[in-house]
């Protein structure tokens, strides 16, 4: 039987290191009013650039007009390296090139197959698509109550891309079930009670938020539950028994910790930070997905390590 392209598609994926490939056709977004009514509650904090594109996220055929299916990948990053001060995902390379790359690859192969004037768009968590949704619906994986996507056989550490087409694609089947059940290990796990409800959380109370996106000081309350988390916070995602059952190891040499990072504890790191400046930041941090915080936010964040190390 000669393959469909949609599977030498998702095959090529595969064969460039991605972990999981569906296919969803684009268009309304069944989860976009609960997004609208999170962001009417105020609990985006400051990343305003959600609010900018909430009416392009309600529907995925509306970022880039003409495109009819997207490819949907995910790339593991591991669950199994020790837990540490900075979140696992941001401990190597960033991975946006990475996937940029790849995809642009899968498109050139699409184009090698359709024609060279196929058009196609890659995305990777930077334009205005509700990536968990589009994931869902590509057959990769349900929504945890942590408001990660979780997939049954490698669990949830793992980045999501997509590369949108201009061709009317065969989809996959959506993950229509959820398999959390009764549990709510990450809803207790979370420090500083970050989720309202299963599913919801309020970005102002997250860890990640608090040390990545936020450009402002870090509220006194949230520092005792900062002592340990420089960048980023891997907590709900640890606790989850679909991690704790099926995390991977890491494999993509790419996202291994960075010498500088290696072994070294909040408190040593955070000092160590506060010593640089600007040149030193740069070489440190050169390609590293944790210049988001710029310095002046990797700073604010070991002073709040310092004081609740000093407070404890």
């Amino acid at each position: 039987m000669t393959a469909t392209f949609e599977q030498l598609l998702k095959a090529q994926a595969l064969g460039l290191g991605f972990d999981l490939a569906g296919i969803a056709t684009l268009g309304p977004v069944a989860t976009h009013d609960h997004f609208a009514h999170w962001l009417a509650q105020g609990y985006h904090g400051e990343m305003d650039y959600l609010q900018r594109g909430a009416d392009l996220r309600a529907d995925t055929t509306r970022p880039e007009p003409g495109m009819q299916s997207a490819l949907v990948v995910a790339l593991d990053y591991g669950g199994k390296q020790p837990d540490g001060p900075v979140a696992r995902y941001a401990r190597g390379d960033d991975y946006h090139r990475l996937m940029w790359d790849r995809l642009d690859a899968l498109l050139t192969w699409a184009r090698s197959q359709q024609g060279e004037a196929l058009r196609g768009r890659a995305y990777v968590d930077t334009g205005p698509i509700l990536e968990r949704d589009l994931a869902r619906r590509a057959g990769l994986g349900w929504v945890g109550k942590n408001t990660m996507l979780i997939n049954p056989r490698v669990g949830s550490f793992f980045f999501l891309g997509a590369l949108f087409l201009e061709l009317d694609l065969e989809p996959d089947a959506p993950f229509s079930e959820e398999h959390c059940g009764s549990c709510t290990r990450c809803l207790d796990a979370c420090p500083t009670q970050a989720f309202t409800a299963p599913r919801v959380m309020d970005a102002r109370r997250c860890i990640s938020y608090l040390t990545i996106e936020s450009r402002s000081e870090i509220p006194a309350e949230f520092h005792a539950a900062l002592a340990e988390h420089l960048y980023g916070c891997d907590i709900c995602q640890d606790v989850c028994p679909w991690n704790v059952k099926f995390a991977q190891e890491l494999r993509e040499p790419a996202f291994a910790a960075r010498a500088f990072l290696e072994s070294k504890s909040a408190q040593a790191l955070a000092a160590e930070i506060l010593a640089m400046d600007e040149a030193s930041y740069r070489d440190a941090f050169r390609g590293s997905a944790m210049k988001r915080a710029k310095l002046s936010g990797l700073q604010r964040n070991a002073r709040t390590v310092l004081d609740a190390q000093r407070r404890s």
